[in-house]
Order: C-alpha cells, then structure tokens, then sequence
C-alpha cells in the first residue's frame, strides 16, 4: 500500500502554438482579452485570465527552439477555447464581428439541445473558439 502523500497539480496555464503572432493576438484582443502593447513581435506572450488561469501563445519557430521534433498538428482540433457571452445576442454579435474580421467561420450561431446558443469561428491559426451563452429560461 503506498502512503506517500499525494500531489494534485493544478490547471495554471493553457498555451496555444501560432504561425503568425500578430494575427492571433489580434483575434484574442477582439475577443476581450488584455494583452501587452508591442507584443506582435514576441516569439512568447502571456495572459492572465480571471481565476487566476493563464493563457500563453507560442511561434512555432518558439516550440522548435527546445523541441525541434514538434511538428504543427494537421487534420482537427487539438484543443479548443470557449468563450462565454452575457447574452444569446451577444453570441450573434461577436461571431458576426469575427466572421467580418475575416475569421473563418465553423459554426454558425445556433440554439444548442443543452441550452445554449452556440458557436465556432476559426483563429487565424485556425483552431476552432466557442462562443456561447445560456439560453434564456421561461421560468415564472
């Protein structure tokens, strides 16, 4: 029987691999994210989130520099953000600004069985970003 004590880590940070650093900061920045002045150009950028998560993009030239097998993933998403709205509408809105960024569209805003309106656009890199919002209830 083992006794020693166990350690839990804990989720700190989540890091996104990107072929064009400015374009993707650009994306995130659209999406709320607070993110240096003058980072365009930084093969390394963090973010802190609420709660205390952070967030992390890397070049690809980055992640080759001390794992120079790393290859760029190809055929679906490794991962995927999911960012909440305050409002099924504002869903709408934020997909829509996106989408006439010039981001590519996924999925286009629908009202989702498990009660929310969802939906994906593409990041420049073009990994798939939820959007969603609860759905309004009809509670008395």
């Amino acid at each position: 029987m083992d006794t020693a004590p166990r350690v839990t880590p804990r989720l700190d940070l989540v890091g996104v691999v990107v072929s064009d650093m400015a374009a993707s900061l650009a994306f995130y920045r659209r999406l709320g994210l607070d993110l240096p002045a003058g980072a365009e150009t930084a093969p390394h950028v963090e973010a802190a989130l609420p709660g205390g998560l952070r967030i992390a993009w890397d070049t690809e030239e980055t992640v080759r520099s001390f794992d120079p097998s790393w290859r760029r993933p190809e055929g679906g998403n490794r991962i995927e953000l999911a960012f909440r709205c305050a409002t099924p509408e504002d869903v709408d809105a934020v997909y829509e600004e996106l989408v006439g960024a010039g981001h590519g569209e996924h999925l286009k805003p629908w009202d989702a069985v498990w009660g929310q309106r969802y939906a994906v656009v593409l990041d420049p890199d073009g990994n798939g970003v939820s959007l969603f919002a609860d759905a309004p209830t009809d509670a008395p």
